[in-house]
């Protein structure tokens, strides 16, 4: 997809903030939507919205308000761009449905790094095919088709984010291999890894467990091994 087909949502209540994002945004060619509180946020999203930027603290609806209620409705990326840094908010905003995080002050080429990123990502999720070998993996009730980007329990759908379905896919494709938080992040996000971020992986395999296990305080398919990472065990069926 050309840049110019692309539509980012930004939603920030600083207009100083959103004037910046929508020159570095459409510069970039992107088309921009924006929006200045969470409320409009929700209410401005579409289908044809391919990627959001929320900020967090908005008035009338904040931006975890906005990130869920998104989120129950598309699959596009979400990146909160805010001034709250403590691991506490990064980890509510990933449990809202948020797939990276990014702190301001920012740079205006650290910005377009993150939103290229995910956009990259989703493309290979939403574009079956591309960027990976075919392949269908069965592991118990549990499948995981490449050529559709597509994964089910017990044969009935379970929709991921880009970035679920990233980190699934690669630890599946690689069964019986344990990955050290800084592995995931880095084939995942494609981007160098530092101690911060391990919190966010501990909430995206979080998040996944809520979506494929019966139990995700006993897991059945992604596992932990105490001090050295995650892994799925070796016992995947390739068709």
């Amino acid at each position: 997809m050309h840049k110019e087909q692309i539509k980012i949502l930004a939603a920030d209540d600083d207009p100083d903030i959103l004037e910046i994002l929508d020159i570095v945004l459409k510069r970039e060619g992107y088309q921009v939507v924006l929006a200045k509180n969470g409320e409009e946020a929700v209410r401005f999203a579409s289908p044809d919205i391919d990627l959001f930027i929320l900020d967090i603290a908005m008035p009338v609806k904040d931006g975890f308000f906005a990130c869920r209620e998104i989120r129950s409705k598309s699959m596009a990326p979400i990146l909160f761009l805010t001034a709250r840094t403590q691991e506490a908010d990064k980890t509510a905003g990933f449990s809202a449905g948020a797939d990276d995080y990014l702190a301001k002050p920012f740079s205006n080429a650290e910005l377009l790094l993150r939103v290229n990123a995910l956009l990259r990502r989703c493309y290979i999720y939403c574009h079956p095919g591309r960027g990976s070998q075919v392949g269908v993996y069965e592991l118990g009730r549990l499948t995981l088709d490449t050529n559709t980007k597509t994964v089910s329990l017990n044969q009935e759908p379970i929709l991921l984010t880009p970035t679920e379905y990233g980190i699934l896919e690669l630890m599946i494709r690689y069964s019986g291999k344990v990955f050290s938080a800084q592995e995931l992040y880095e084939s995942v996000w494609n981007e160098p890894y530092s101690y911060v971020e391990n919190n966010t992986i501990v909430v995206h395999i979080s998040n996944l467990r809520k979506k494929i296990e019966a139990d995700p305080k006993t897991p059945e398919y992604i596992k932990s091994m105490w001090g050295k990472g995650y892994y799925v065990e070796q016992r995947i069926q390739a068709l």
